[in-house]
């Protein structure tokens, strides 16, 4: 099955852009640059994209069951309203951690928003997981690491993958209908010079999607952990993959400019752009945060 070369659809120079995630009530895309404290709403309809800017780092956006939104901002979760443009907190979990910041989220099958933090410098093993529901807050329980990325869950909900993205491993947990994590094993290692592996999605055939930071593309993988296929791109810093459109079978990916100097950005105009592609797959439907 062939795949369509990614195209970029919107021109950005985004810095670290990340967390793509569609949202069918509005038939948009949504994602955020990190590092410009920026949370963007793309129309692939009407092609047209719009703006907000978060108090500090954003690392993702999710839609919640009251219409609006939660995003994961250096100080904590908060509810965001594109109308008002208000943030209001709702979690502080690393209050005690200043110089972590949020890198990651999704929403799991049963509405449960599971995320993760990261070192900003990228050094201390200071990064965790949470599990945010109706109750509160809670950690994973998964070990800590410098820079988390994902989760991502099976159709079923069942399995979660994470990812240590310095550690060049992407890992499966079970979990249960409670969201208590079990038993944990490495689901696939990335060889040393295909790059970094980023944000996960799972496709609705259960296959894994990882972004690859430094690495020029995204690949799939099987839910055995199998390398199914690789997908190239002119940019070398690819995040992370959302599945979108009315069919969920246009795959949206963001990109980013950190790290490259000026010889590297010469040679890739488009980096931080927002590409698109035919992934021959279609994506899972959406999931809204009960939070």
């Amino acid at each position: 099955m062939g795949v369509a070369e990614p195209q970029s659809i919107l021109s950005l120079g985004a810095t670290l852009g990340e967390g793509p995630v569609w949202v069918a009530r509005d038939a948009a895309l949504w994602f955020v640059d990190i590092k410009t404290h920026r949370i963007h709403r793309y129309d692939p309809v009407q092609e047209v994209a719009r703006g907000w800017t978060a108090p500090c780092q954003v690392g993702w956006i999710v839609p919640t069951a009251d219409g609006k939104f939660a995003v994961g901002l250096q100080s904590g979760v908060h509810r965001f309203d594109p109308a008002s443009s208000r943030f209001d907190l709702l979690h502080a979990p690393e209050a005690h951690l200043p110089g972590n910041r949020q890198n990651d989220a999704c929403v799991a099958p049963d509405g449960a928003l599971w995320f993760g933090t990261m070192d900003d410098a990228e050094v201390d093993a200071s990064g965790h997981f949470y599990r945010v529901d109706g109750d509160g807050w809670a950690e994973s329980g998964l070990p800590a690491i410098s820079i988390t990325n994902g989760p991502a869950f099976s159709p079923d909900g069942r399995i979660l993958y994470h990812t240590d993205t310095l550690g060049k491993r992407i890992w499966r947990t079970d979990v249960a209908p409670d969201g208590s994590v079990g038993n944990t094993m490495l689901f696939a290692r990335i060889e040393d010079d295909a790059g970094y592996p980023d944000g996960p999605t799972v496709d609705a055939e259960g296959c894994l999607w990882t972004g690859l930071f430094g690495g020029w593309a995204v690949r799939r993988y099987d839910p055995a952990g199998k390398l199914m296929r690789e997908v190239r791109f002119p940019v070398a810093n690819v995040t992370k993959i959302a599945f979108g459109g009315e069919d969920l079978r246009t795959a949206y990916a963001t990109t980013a400019r950190k790290g490259l100097d000026m010889t590297a950005l010469t040679k890739q105009p488009l980096a931080g752009d927002l590409f698109a592609f035919d992934p021959g797959v279609a994506g899972l439907p959406g999931q809204i945060a009960t939070i």
